[in-house]
């Protein structure tokens, strides 16, 4: 506000040093040169107070520069303080001991996972290659109990005992 007032009472200066100047042309003609050098005194002094008046418009709009800049590094600040407000409560649920934690887990799962690829793989050791053939060996040596094959040699043919209807044959039973 203040920067476009000074620009109206520039404007006004302006105007009365065209007409101090056209005033003083004409009391020369007239002989009035007293008078016109007094009015060019008072032309040179409204010219000085113009430019006061520049400088101060540009000290104005300086200040304006400086206060917009000025809230766009509060606005920074702020971003950066939130942020930082930020960081700071995922740094309070996740502390260096519990990052360290999770991963030594995930280093001890890695390599579970890689062992357990290598024996997928068939890349046993031999400690695993014999520990593997002693646990074959307990397996087959364990009694298992088949029941006793008959000593008597079965029959070629059974004997009808007697024709039922829609009975299945023989051959159809022993093969389900």
């Amino acid at each position: 506000q203040q920067r476009d007032k000074l620009r109206q009472y520039q404007k006004r200066l302006n105007l009365n040093l065209e007409r101090e100047r056209a005033l003083a042309r004409q009391l020369l003609k007239e002989g009035k040169k007293e008078k016109a050098m007094l009015l060019l005194k008072k032309k040179r002094y409204q010219e000085q107070l113009l430019d006061k008046t520049e400088n101060q418009i540009s000290n104005l709009e300086r200040m304006v520069q400086d206060i917009e800049f000025t809230q766009i590094e509060m606005k920074v600040i702020e971003g950066l303080k939130i942020g930082n407000e930020c960081l700071n409560k995922m740094h309070q649920v996740m502390s260096i001991e519990e990052v360290e934690r999770i991963i030594g887990e995930t280093q001890d799962a890695v390599e579970y996972q890689r062992q357990i690829d290598e024996i997928l793989a068939g890349s046993l050791t031999e400690e695993d290659e014999d520990a593997i053939l002693e646990e074959l060996n307990a397996i087959t040596q364990e009694q298992v109990e088949l029941p006793e094959v008959p000593s008597e040699p079965l029959p070629e043919k059974i004997p009808e005992a007697s024709p039922v209807k829609n009975r299945p044959k023989p051959e159809l039973v022993a093969a389900s």
